[in-house]
């Protein structure tokens, strides 16, 4: 269970945002502007909100009464951003493999590994690659694949797909669902596309000038097909 109430100050509205969220796939929508990236940074530790509480599993992450602010690295989330954040002088394997060095000691959840990860994301033939060599879509599953291999708690996606084509997003997109399916890890997925909110999410939180609404939509007969077949 995901709580979250917390409330930060932008330059043109005040976020507020309160949910309670059992896991899944929660979709983030909203217009550009409207505080979906700053909401996923409140929720990795990169911004502090103004005042709140953020709580995951019964631990807490946040809590402005009690002044708890625990650092990024101690929430276990994996995070991946618009432009990917790959290390250009690190290869596949050795990008994957990054993300074991924030998290060392009791994981309370299944970490894969990196191996398994190369494996899910079709990517092991390409693990001696650099960045530099890998289409959009590979990239993009390279960073999913560092997000995964630590064995995070939540994995926030800040429009993950946005640079690729319709086809390789389109993949990409069902890749990612199978994944969370698969290793029931909770995602948080920004996006600006409400068709996309609604095919691909558990439930949606709609963000408009800092107001918060959370709804549960019926996900998409292709992507319940998709699902049951990849079962």
């Amino acid at each position: 269970m995901l709580t979250v109430k917390l409330r930060k100050k932008l330059p043109d509205f005040t976020l507020e945002v309160e949910l309670e969220w059992e896991g899944g796939l929660l979709a983030v929508v909203g217009p550009s502007g409207a505080g979906k990236t700053t909401l996923l940074d409140c929720l990795a530790g990169l911004q502090l909100p103004d005042e709140g509480r953020i709580v995951l599993d019964g631990r807490v992450w946040f809590d402005s009464q009690r002044r708890i602010n625990l650092p990024p690295q101690k929430r276990r989330i994996g995070y991946v951003f618009q432009d990917y954040a790959l290390f250009p002088h690190l290869t596949v394997r050795e990008n994957v493999a990054y993300g074991l060095r924030r998290y060392r000691g009791g994981l309370r959840r299944h970490r894969p590994g990196v191996a398994e990860v190369l494996e899910a994301l079709r990517l092991t033939h390409l693990q001696d690659r650099y960045p530099a060599l890998l289409s959009g879509g590979e990239r993009q599953r390279v960073a999913l694949a560092r997000a995964l291999a630590a064995g995070p708690e939540l994995v926030l996606l800040d429009e993950p797909w946005c640079a690729l084509d319709e086809e390789t997003r389109g993949a990409v997109r069902a890749e990612v669902v199978g994944l969370q399916r698969r290793w029931r890890v909770p995602f948080i997925l920004v996006t600006h596309d409400r068709e996309e909110a609604e095919t691909l999410g558990d439930a949606i939180l709609n963000l408009d000038r800092g107001r918060s609404r959370l709804s549960g939509p019926q996900r998409s007969m292709a992507l319940r097909e998709f699902e049951s077949g990849s079962s």
